[in-house]
């Protein structure tokens, strides 16, 4: 059932039947919100996999296409038309790419995403993580709830090649759209916008302190020198539309880093928000747990994990009314719950599973 999401996910060979594992799953298969281990170099290899007589199924793998190929279905094996598909590797299982192994940090530097993050006067940097993992299951999630409506009314399932970078081009969008319009190939351009100015983080009082500011509007800027206090060279003329502001970002920034640099980033942040001013305090990782509106809105959560213990999980930066979105259990670690998915899941005996450690399934 939907409210009770599972997940699976699967690989064969030609004699994959062979494998105990995979005779287990020759009806439907089930994503489960449980962690196993197997081998995918053994026949049958199976990697998170389920068996459940449910129509709420769907089975997931995020492999190269060398490295597990889970399609075309093999003729002989009964499998349930209505099963949902779903590839997720790092450039899909197609193409000349295709084979193209790696993790978040690689699929972002291949769609571009490093190249238009940091300074013009330094080599790429790139977003904070693995930029890929973060988008793309959330595309994801919504590409299957569709393959489950479409089944829904049609009784039909869906094979899914969602490629990491492909997903998270999306997030490129007005890049390449400048590029194939204009011609104009974006760059390493810092904390700048090209439609706001300032636009930056400034250095404040303390040690390797910085407050973001961003003013976004004519208004805005007036409220901007307001807090200042109206200074004299806020009244350039220069700076009196947002084009003579873009052209001159370096002197409008050294003038305001003279400002902030005297004051706490939090008191920067405290000012310019009382005017409407987009402002927000460079946080570290102690800032963000201190911080009172993340505890208000429930954040973080304490969650026990069986190596490292109790510790504090990063939740949704949404809420929704009436449902609590998690996380709602620990990371597992490898082969947790291999056991509980082999004996409830896919209902094998005590002789089958030895007989898959024997194989080296599971390893």
């Amino acid at each position: 059932p939907l409210g009770q999401p599972t997940a699976a996910v699967i690989g064969y060979t030609d004699d994959s039947l062979e494998c105990p594992l995979a005779r287990r799953l020759e009806q439907r298969c089930q994503v489960i919100p449980r962690f196993g281990s197997s081998d995918c170099r053994c026949p049958g290899h199976l990697f998170h996999s389920s068996r459940q007589a449910s129509l709420e199924d769907a089975a997931v793998q995020g492999m190269t296409a060398l490295g597990c190929t889970p399609l075309p279905i093999p003729v002989d094996w009964n499998w349930d038309p209505s099963i949902i598909m779903v590839s997720t590797c790092l450039m899909g299982q197609t193409g000349p790419a295709s084979a193209f192994a790696g993790y978040g940090f690689h699929a972002g530097a291949a769609a571009g995403f490093y190249e238009i993050t940091g300074w013009p006067d330094l080599p790429p940097d790139g977003p904070w993580a693995a930029y890929t993992d973060a988008v793309a299951p959330r595309i994801l999630s919504s590409t299957i709830m569709a393959a489950l409506d479409h089944r829904r009314r049609t009784g039909q399932g869906q094979f899914i090649d969602a490629g990491q970078m492909e997903m998270t081009l999306q997030f490129l969008a007005p890049q390449l759209i400048d590029f194939d319009v204009n011609g104009r190939s974006v760059t390493r351009n810092g904390n700048r916008s090209d439609i706001a100015a300032p636009h930056g983080a400034y250095p404040c009082a303390g040690d390797d302190q910085w407050c973001a500011i961003a003013v976004e509007s004519e208004e805005q800027w007036q409220s901007f020198k307001k807090v200042l206090g109206d200074p004299e060279w806020a009244g350039d003329t220069r700076f009196n539309t947002l084009e003579g502001r873009l052209q001159h970002q370096d002197e409008l920034d050294q003038n305001i880093s003279v400002w902030t640099a005297d004051l706490p980033p939090k008191e920067v942040m405290r000012l310019m928000q009382l005017e409407g001013v987009p402002t927000g305090m460079v946080q570290r990782s102690t800032d963000l747990m201190q911080d009172p509106q993340l505890t208000h809105r429930r954040l973080f959560r304490e969650l026990d994990h069986p190596e490292t213990g109790v510790m504090p999980y990063t939740g949704h930066l949404f809420n929704i009314r009436g449902y609590d979105s998690g996380p709602r259990f620990a990371a597992p670690v490898l082969g947790q719950h291999n056991e509980q998915v082999l004996k409830e899941i896919l209902g094998m005996s005590d002789d089958e599973i030895v007989e898959a450690v024997i194989s080296g399934a599971l390893e």
